[in-house]
């Protein structure tokens, strides 16, 4: 969804309830200014990219991590990386 600012500006809660299904982006002067986004998908789109130290993380995250495996059918990708050096 895109809307103008005045259009915004004039509709807030509208276009809060819409950002709970779906990103709105606001423009100024005919060109995309800013995107009003759930604040869940904020958090997808934050939670994966931003460092964070192995203290930070849940119990729930540090299990799931230490459960985790490469799934057999990439085990040739370690030939790939046998003779590499950083």
């Amino acid at each position: 969804m895109k809307v103008t600012s005045t259009e915004f500006q004039q509709n807030v809660g509208r276009y809060q309830d819409a950002a709970q299904h779906a990103p709105v982006v606001i423009t100024k002067n005919a060109r995309a200014h800013t995107v009003l986004m759930s604040a869940a998908l904020f958090e997808v789109l934050t939670k994966g990219r931003v460092a964070r130290r192995v203290e930070d993380l849940d119990n729930d995250t540090l299990k799931a991590i230490a459960k985790s495996a490469v799934p057999s059918e990439f085990d040739g990708l370690n030939d790939l990386l046998k003779d590499w050096t950083p």
